[in-house]
């Protein structure tokens, strides 16, 4: 059986990994700069493996999603509207009073 040839894409994806590791706190820096020195160097997907093969799998190399800010209640809405209008009618009152000036 022959041994399946690395991609360049394949290298980035472990990178990934270990990046995700090393972030989690499984690995130090040093020995994320060694493994990715053995991903460089891989030619082929077993000599990919043995850079994460003592490393757990990870199902999702991206972050989940941050959660939006809750919407603005109904009150927190009327709220904002009831302070525009009341800079808006402060503004009209000040106009109309520099013209009767």
């Amino acid at each position: 059986m022959t041994a399946v040839r690395a991609s360049d894409e394949d290298r980035q994806r472990v990178i990934g990994v270990l990046q995700r590791h090393t972030e989690e706190g499984r690995l130090t820096l040093e020995e994320f700069s060694d493994r990715v020195g053995t991903v460089y160097a891989a030619k082929t997907l077993d000599d990919l493996r043995a850079a994460v093969v003592d490393l757990p799998a990870i199902t999702s190399l991206k972050k989940p999603a941050p959660t939006p800010p809750p919407a603005a209640s109904a009150h927190d809405r009327q709220l904002l509207l009831t302070f525009g209008l009341a800079i808006a009618a402060v503004v009209i009152i000040g106009i109309i009073y520099a013209l009767l000036k």
